[in-house]
């Protein structure tokens, strides 16, 4: 990489080296020690750029904003020298500069790419780039249909993903066409640290088999009881909950509706679902303040979580069930709205996969460093070249 000595760079660029970044730079990790695991299809003749400088132009350009693969060239090309030059571009042996990649090879890269492998890339990266928090880890997952991606001939690409209910995505998958989310569970969460985590999922995974592959993997569930479970459904339902005491009790207003929520649970000794210890009783009470309408919903659950296992059980258990839809807020929602994910109409082989790799990557940087409204992020980022680097731990 060659040195730019501080008495020959201009100003401008002083300035922003001298930028400061919202973490400890030593705790950052380098997103490009990551993106090297992802193999490079390409034929050794004619290749003018190096792939993982490639793959992290992409991502920066995305953690800055960039919606798309023209928004991504775009940033590329107005990158200044010593950008280039971090991101592994390499100069031209005569004139001493870099020519930036074209958006065009830009595209045919991450068409090209593995999305196994950059989203499990991703995920370590996101793992090892913050310390994890106190307590227990909590993970949601659930699935997303990239609407856009549907052509004449294929269905749109569907997504898996295990995100923590911080907002940060771990692990990504795409879901065979012919299939469904249920034979993707346990590969997703094989490449994640589950030991006493908490996963929350809708009642399409309340299943023996995941409930199994959980306990050996040392982590616990909350399993939503559904009358697509007839029998789990029914015998939950059939408890004394009358005779329960109330564990927790919540009232709030949101969405132009009052709301009341109430949480019980209930200790058994034999139920007919693997290694379940305790059933929930979750009631919602809503009144809609415009037509004065009022629902009550009765939602079950069952948890391989034992009596006491969380520090204040009634408030943490109906936080991790509430938090399980954070997934969609925080997640999905984002994707939609800030990088407009549906209105997309890239369909090019893994190109729609990827460009979902590196928006959860994005999503995932900015969430880490505290950010809760991820445009605002994304448009204070793309005010300087140098911000994107310093996240991703390349500067």
């Amino acid at each position: 990489m060659p040195a730019y000595p501080s008495s020959r760079m201009p100003s401008c660029l002083q300035q922003l080296g001298d930028a400061s970044s919202p973490i400890p730079l030593k705790t950052v990790a380098d997103l490009r020690n990551y993106l090297a695991t992802v193999p490079d299809p390409r034929a050794r003749r004619g290749i003018r750029h190096p792939w993982t400088a490639l793959l992290t132009a992409a991502a920066a350009a995305v953690l800055a904003g960039a919606a798309s693969i023209t928004a991504i060239g775009e940033w590329v090309t107005d990158a200044p020298q010593r950008v280039l030059a971090l991101l592994g571009f390499r100069p031209d042996p005569l004139t001493g500069l870099i020519r930036p990649p074209h958006a065009t090879t830009i595209r045919l890269v991450l068409a090209a790419a593995d999305g196994d492998a950059l989203d499990r890339a991703i995920g370590h990266f996101l793992q090892e780039r913050r310390a994890p928090a106190p307590g227990r880890k909590i993970i949601a997952v659930d699935g997303k249909t990239l609407r856009g991606s549907r052509t004449a001939k294929q269905p749109a690409i569907a997504l898996f993903a295990a995100m923590t209910h911080s907002g940060q995505v771990l692990a990504q998958r795409q879901i065979d066409g012919k299939s469904n989310e249920i034979p993707a569970f346990a590969p997703l969460l094989d490449s994640i640290d589950l030991a006493s985590a908490v996963i929350t999922a809708d009642a399409l995974h309340t299943q023996h088999d995941h409930a199994t592959y959980l306990h050996k993997r040392g982590a616990h569930y909350l399993a939503v009881a559904k009358r697509n479970h007839p029998a789990l459904h029914e015998s939950v339902r059939r408890l004394p909950w009358r005779d329960v005491r109330l564990d927790h009790h919540e009232r709030g207003r949101a969405h132009h509706r009052d709301e009341i929520r109430r949480l019980k649970t209930a200790t058994f000794a034999h139920l007919d679902y693997p290694h379940a210890r305790q059933a929930l009783q979750v009631v919602r009470r809503r009144r809609d303040l415009g037509t004065g309408k009022l629902t009550i919903e009765r939602i079950y659950l069952v948890t391989s979580l034992p009596p006491g296992a969380a520090t204040d059980p009634g408030s943490e258990l109906a936080t991790w069930i509430r938090g399980h839809w954070r997934i969609e807020n925080q997640l999905h929602h984002v994707r939609d709205r800030t990088f407009h994910e549906d209105a997309s109409k890239t369909r090019t082989r893994r190109l729609p996969r990827v460009m979902a790799g590196l928006r959860n990557l994005a999503i995932g940087v900015h969430r880490q460093d505290g950010h809760s409204n991820i445009a605002a992020a994304l448009r204070r980022t793309g005010r300087d070249h140098l911000r994107p680097l310093i996240a991703l731990g390349l500067a």
